[in-house]
């Protein structure tokens, strides 16, 4: 695994555990458009995290299933 993810999505997963109360294994279970989506339902006025091009970079590289 990349240090760069690994050090991004343990941030992502304190973040979601301290904000939205979720269980390591529920951040883990989320797609990153679920991530996304409630992030956003937090603060609509401000951009998505990432484009739709960057979403669908790592949706290739790390794909479900």
């Amino acid at each position: 695994m990349d240090a760069c993810f690994a050090a991004s999505a343990s941030r992502l997963a304190g973040l979601a555990g301290a904000v939205l109360g979720w269980w390591p294994g529920e951040f883990w279970d989320a797609t990153p458009a679920e991530l996304a989506a409630v992030f956003s339902a937090l603060n609509p006025a401000a951009e998505a995290p990432v484009g739709t091009d960057v979403l669908a970079h790592l949706q290739e590289q790390f794909p479900d299933g």
